[in-house]
């Protein structure tokens, strides 16, 4: 198997010698466009995204796509590595976006690459996005959005079925919570700290924060359990001395499909005194069709399905699909990030039956013609 797919792991490591963070991923789309020429792959670049499909593609068929993101985080602290050298190691790929997401890009491309040639029941399609981690207005917000590339270019049609490719340890996350950040920002009065006048937004804040870490929403999710929140930052004050007149916090919610992110919003804003802001009203929740056959599929392969508490680029794909990638989420947005060479060699085995088990596992009725 190593001589088999050692290609792939040698363009991870390539990949990681290329700084990609989000907006900055130019070189590391060159680097994969160019191999994708030299295995002989016709593909689109578009807004830096890449897009293939197989050799046969038929745009009267429905359209499986696999979707795997280029773009990094910036390096954590405390790297004992350089973040951007792969080491030699034998078995092991070190380095920033090596687990996150560059073991999906590479094992994805494996997989598509074994398909490119076949006149398949239904078309694949290999799409290499930008901007994931920063949920940028060009990745796949814009590849999927109404006006956006499937819709408007008008030579793709919009995938049908699509895996999403995130470290998983190639387990099927059949749904996943979205993400509300919200800001919440208490005016007060500034006064000497001496005399104890003023209004102090700090006991404001602190007060809200209470409240909201006291609050629970009523209705739970049977895939995914109860919203999930936390106050994450807290500011306030410029001296010892000075009541402070103003105090911001952070509140990070994981949401799930009982509530709509403007709900959420304005239950909160209920119980609170401070005035709260939303950065995003987007990041939705997401999850598998329940008759899907991508489920069908991870049953009949044996594959563990599991509810993920991380977003993705999902949150953007208005259709079903699942998230299952090698690596493990545990690694990402870490210092001396890694992924183990034989994770990436039976991720690509496993694309490789998943896809053939959707295509060829049941009739062309029960796999092609329901939606």
């Amino acid at each position: 198997m190593k001589m088999k797919y050692q290609a792939y792991s040698d363009l991870l490591r390539r990949m990681v010698r290329i700084p990609s963070p989000s907006y900055g991923e130019a070189e590391v789309c060159a680097l994969l466009s160019g191999f994708l020429d030299d295995i002989g792959i016709a593909h689109e670049v578009q807004r830096g995204n890449i897009v293939a499909v197989n050799k046969h593609f038929d745009p009267t068929k429905k359209t499986l796509a696999i979707d795997a993101h280029m773009d990094t985080v910036l390096p954590a602290d405390g790297y004992a590595r350089d973040p951007y050298d792969p080491g030699n190691e034998d078995g092991v790929i070190y380095g920033l976006g090596s687990n996150d997401d560059g073991g999906s890009v590479v094992s994805m491309t494996a997989a598509f690459r074994h398909f490119y040639d076949m006149d398949l029941p239904a078309n694949l399609m290999l799409i290499l996005s930008v901007e994931e981690e920063r949920s940028g207005p060009d990745g796949t917000s814009w590849l999927f959005a109404e006006d956006g590339f499937f819709a408007g270019h008008g030579k793709y049609p919009v995938p049908d079925w699509v895996i999403v490719g995130e470290p998983t340890g190639m387990k099927a996350a059949t749904s996943e919570r979205g993400l509300i950040v919200i800001d919440g920002t208490a005016h007060g009065v500034a006064g000497h700290a001496a005399r104890g006048d003023g209004e102090n937004a700090l006991y404001k804040a602190l007060d809200d924060i209470a409240a909201l870490r006291a609050h629970r929403f009523g209705r739970i999710s049977p895939v995914m359990g109860e919203v999930k929140l936390n106050v994450t930052m807290i500011e306030a004050g410029k001296a010892h001395n000075v009541i402070p007149d103003l105090c911001r916090f952070v509140v990070d919610i994981r949401t799930t499909e009982q509530y709509t992110a403007p709900e959420i919003l304005s239950e909160l804003q209920a119980i609170c005194k401070s005035v709260l802001k939303a950065r995003n009203l987007d990041n939705r929740s997401s999850a598998t069709y329940p008759d899907s056959p991508l489920l069908g599929t991870a049953s009949a392969l044996g594959i563990e399905c599991f509810s993920s508490p991380t977003t993705s680029d999902w949150m953007r794909i208005n259709g079903d699909a699942i998230k299952m990638g090698p690596g493990m989420s545990s690694r990402s947005h870490k210092a001396d990030e890694y992924i183990l060479t034989d994770e990436i060699y039976e991720a690509i085995d496993t694309y490789i039956r998943f896809i053939e088990k959707f295509f060829y596992g049941n009739t062309l009725e029960q796999r092609f013609l329901r939606h």
